[in-house]
């Protein structure tokens, strides 16, 4: 059975996430202290206190969510014996491709923190609280008709499709004017439109001045050759060069997540039981749709990796 390693992005983000790997696991414990150590302050403490609106800061959730998913890889390994290179691959969707490329020994788990903090933070002053939106396009609706829906919208202000989720699901992201009307485009076409609660309209040409903070940003830092193939987010391809992964992951900041096409073209090289590692179940809930002979399972709890690790 070939298995893909996935990692959650925003939205994944609650309350005490991670805390039980922490307190089951030294190895884990280990990842929120290096976390901690590169940002220079106590990012777990926001993670298992009780500031839900301090979390959901962009600049926070990113390098919260890649801390969980690599504690849990963490856990896997030392205490499980399960190491990243038993996977066929590994992806993850938005600052998911980060903690991927962190398991996959791109990145140290310091740099992956340093680089998302400043990610969120590049993000969030790309564009003004209020100017911009995103939207959910839920129902039947395919890439095709989301491109429609974003077009008309694009008639009004700058509307894109950001995150093609899967079937059913994906995302619009632009000025608010401009996803307003493409909310109002896809009621008339029957498909149901929901405002996301984002801080920023992320994957839009309106996260442009966020390129060059993290093109520098990269520029600054060591990627070294993963240990297996990464599907990256802009392209749904592989990639091992550290010089195209440094590429794409500047691209990634304005561009299209590929997420369905991605899932899509793991299952076409083998991958038939996708592992969500981090907070949540997002992923794993939308496998189904993209991959149908697939199974999607999620590892967040140490129930969870220790189950797991018996099938393995």
């Amino acid at each position: 059975m070939s298995i893909a390693f996935i990692f959650p992005g925003q939205g994944s983000q609650s309350i005490g996430m991670g805390k039980a790997l922490a307190e089951a696991f030294g190895s884990a414990r280990h990842v929120f202290e290096e976390v901690d150590d590169a940002l220079g302050e106590k990012l777990s403490a926001v993670m298992w206190g009780e500031d839900e609106e301090a979390l959901t800061r962009t600049s926070n959730t990113q390098p919260a969510l890649m801390a969980v998913s690599l504690a849990a890889v963490r856990a896997l390994d030392a205490e499980f014996g399960v190491k990243v290179t038993r996977a066929h691959c590994v992806a993850g969707h938005s600052l998911g491709e980060y903690s991927a490329l962190a398991a996959a020994g791109a990145f140290t788990v310091a740099d992956a923190a340093r680089l998302l903090r400043r990610r969120g933070d590049a993000m969030q002053a790309a564009v003004p609280v209020g100017k911009g939106a995103m939207a959910s396009l839920i129902g039947k609706v395919d890439v095709a008709l989301a491109e429609e829906i974003a077009a008309a919208g694009a008639k009004v202000a700058t509307c894109v499709v950001a995150n093609d989720n899967n079937y059913g699901n994906v995302v619009i992201s632009g000025e608010k004017a401009g996803v307003d009307a493409a909310i109002e485009a896809a009621k008339e076409r029957g498909v149901r439109a929901i405002l996301l609660n984002v801080s920023a309209p992320f994957h839009s040409p309106l996260m442009q001045p966020a390129v060059d903070v993290m093109a520098q940003a990269l520029d600054a830092v060591e990627i070294a050759p993963p240990a297996l193939q990464v599907i990256a987010n802009v392209t749904a391809a592989p990639v091992l060069s550290p010089a195209e992964i440094r590429k794409l992951l500047v691209e990634q900041v304005t561009g299209r997540v590929r997420w369905r096409e991605s899932v899509a073209a793991m299952a076409s090289i083998g991958v038939t039981r996708f592992a969500e590692i981090g907070a949540g179940k997002v992923l794993t809930n939308g496998i189904k749709r993209s991959a149908p002979d697939a199974e999607g399972l999620a590892l967040n709890e140490p129930a969870q990796l220790e189950a797991f690790a018996k099938t393995v």
